[in-house]
């Protein structure tokens, strides 16, 4: 199936939000914007520790909150239909070395490597006490490990998914972290990673090349799939990802893989959700469309006005509210005030959102209410 997406033609996406969401990224909204605030991190915590979830939401699934609350999800779960296809060879197995605690292992002809994940009692994350790369032998088994693998489309986990989340959005993914951001995320960490960087830098390119390599390949089964909205998933934060950095690893994945996904008409985005002004200069280079998760203050380090002089008419803002301000610590005026300068800075180039979750302690009563103000705004600009 062709993913390109041609005027009035929205494939599996008939809902009223999902043509919204669509016709928003598009550019065929006559002005309207759309309010897909996150919430899963409230949702999996209550659920983790299991709290009681607030009236009238008691005993709800996400998908019905959803429901409840009248806006949009910004559906990942889509993730789950671009499955990794690894080497006949390669051997996953695992081991509990405590409560908490879990070694992951994987074998290939290439030697092994291990990872320990340890848990804890607040809430479902888990953190590495061990990165799967500790030195350069580990490095050349994941680098074995990208050059081996492939990927293939479930139509299986597609089709359940849009029954699921039908109504509340169009389906949307996100890719793995591009080269240092994977390192330094998912892999070995920040420390370790500049280490490398210094220490073997020709395996640490060669292991950049089989990333690239590889997401290019996922990128072909994108390409041929109905997923129109592409996510790149890779929690940019300027105080461990210098300009330099940026410059050198992530800017030219961005354009490489900006333009292979443009040739099938996708809309593209990527998760900067640190702190961002050192990297802003850049933004207009990568050949992205949006970006996700930036965080204005009180919360990150910058300003909404400072977003816009960086993204001009040209980058999308996807979310854009700082998440503190759906706690109580803060007034529904202050609120309210960034609500309104987000659509006056932005609109309609505008996924409003959370930068970047609801909080654990936030308000769904305040999700409603930038609800209600999205609801004026698409009024004023498209009258009944």
């Amino acid at each position: 199936m062709s993913a390109n997406l041609k005027e009035g033609f929205y494939g599996d996406c008939s809902s009223p939000l999902a043509r919204l969401n669509l016709d928003v990224a598009f550019g065929r909204s006559g002005g309207k914007i759309i309010w897909q605030p996150r919430i899963g991190c409230w949702y999996d915590d209550r659920v983790f520790a299991g709290a009681e979830f607030p009236e009238p939401y008691v005993g709800m699934t996400l998908r019905q909150i959803y429901s409840e609350l009248g806006c949009s999800n910004r559906n990942y779960s889509f993730n789950s239909c671009f499955k990794r296809v690894y080497d006949e060879r390669v051997r996953f197995s695992s081991r509990e070395l405590g409560p908490y605690k879990i070694e992951n292992r994987i074998d290939t002809p290439a030697g092994s490597i291990t990872q320990i994940e340890r848990a804890n009692t607040s809430n479902p994350g888990r953190f590495p006490e061990k990165w799967w790369i500790a030195c350069e032998d580990d490095m050349k088994v994941m680098i074995w490990i990208e050059e081996h693998m492939t990927w293939r489309w479930d139509e299986k986990s597609y089709r359940k998914n849009l029954e699921i989340w039908e109504g509340c959005g169009a389906p949307a993914i996100y890719m793995p972290r591009v080269s240092i951001q994977e390192m330094f995320v998912t892999t070995m960490g920040v420390e370790n990673s500049i280490y490398a960087l210094s220490d073997y830098p020709d395996t640490v390119e060669a292991y950049f090349a089989a990333m690239s390599d590889n997401h290019m390949r996922e990128i072909d089964l994108i390409n041929d799939s109905p997923i129109q909205l592409v996510n790149f998933g890779d929690n940019i934060h300027a105080g461990v990802l210098s300009p330099r950095l940026f410059e050198k690893y992530v800017l030219p994945e961005y354009i490489k893989r900006n333009e292979k996904l443009h040739r099938a008409g996708k809309f593209t985005f990527a998760h900067w959700d640190g702190d961002v002004r050192p990297l802003l200069p850049y933004v207009r280079q990568c050949g992205l469309d949006g970006v996700e998760a930036v965080t204005p203050k009180p919360q990150g380090d910058v300003t909404l006005a400072e977003v816009r002089e960086a993204f001009g008419d040209q980058i999308f803002l996807v979310d854009g509210i700082a998440a503190l301000l759906f706690c109580e610590d803060f007034s529904l005026e202050e609120l309210e005030a960034q609500v309104l300068e987000c659509i006056e800075l932005f609109a309609p180039k505008l996924i409003l959102g959370i930068s970047d979750e609801l909080p654990s302690n936030g308000s769904l009563e305040r999700i409603k209410f930038v609800g209600d103000i999205v609801d004026r705004y698409n009024r004023s600009v498209s009258p009944a």
